[in-house]
């Protein structure tokens, strides 16, 4: 099985941290936030295709084509165009069915491997007291996913999206969907649920309560304090 790990953006609300690393290279609980998924990756996953952009020879250089028996790909993603983007570059290296990892967010290995257990494409989510700038995933009646919206939604509730999803190669055959009306960039969420709806592929939220989201600095402290905790 493969994983991709979407690691182009600089990360640019992590201010002076990132100006001479990808955000995805910063240090927590003694390796990188990459290392802390690699390390939880499961024996199945044999190849890891990482999409670097900003400073991407950081992560070349460290990370090299092997790491714990893995194999590791590159893709360079030079137009920032969104994580939809960022995957469909990929398409060329992948067969059947894949995992897709943000490169900055932690994620436990138990939720990991829920995801690989998943019938169809799956998407890890968490109920969460404040949504911050995560996805607020919609469910159906069918408990299955029938929307992610998107937008800084600060203090509501909600089932937020992690951005780990469990799909696989049909999810190439339809069209990129953009982030936002009008913008840009190509959003992962939007994408994948439109190509869900339109290949009637069910997507199963997967729940957890282990995420840790990393977009600020203060981030890195709460999941210094997460990692210590765990390993007592």
């Amino acid at each position: 099985m493969q994983c991709v790990i979407l690691a182009a953006g600089r990360g640019t609300r992590m201010e002076e941290l990132t100006s001479s690393v990808p955000k995805p290279m910063l240090m927590v609980g003694g390796k990188t936030l990459i290392e802390h998924k690699l390390d939880a990756l499961p024996d199945e996953v044999t190849e890891v295709v990482f999409v670097v952009g900003y400073l991407g020879n950081v992560i070349r250089e460290h990370f090299g084509s092997l790491y714990a028996g893995k194999k590791i790909l590159y893709e360079n993603q030079e137009t920032l165009d969104g994580t939809a983007g960022a995957l469909f570059r990929t398409e060329h290296f992948l067969a059947d069915r894949f995992l897709v990892m943000m490169g900055d967010d932690i994620y436990a290995k138990a939720d990991i491997e829920q995801c690989i257990a998943a019938k169809d494409w799956a998407l890890l989510v968490q109920q969460i007291p404040h949504l911050r700038r995560a996805g607020d995933v919609h469910l159906g009646a069918d408990g299955n996913i029938e929307d992610i919206i998107e937008g800084d939604k600060w203090e509501e509730a909600g089932i937020a999206s992690t951005n780990m999803f469990m799909l696989d190669t049909r999810l190439f055959s339809q069209p990129m969907i953009p982030k936002q009306k009008g913008s840009p960039e190509f959003g992962l969420p939007q994408t994948v649920v439109a190509a869900s709806h339109a290949l009637n592929i069910r997507l199963e939220p997967v729940f957890t309560d282990q995420w840790t989201q990393i977009t600020s600095p203060k981030d890195l402290t709460v999941a210094e304090e997460v990692i210590k905790k765990a390993a007592i």
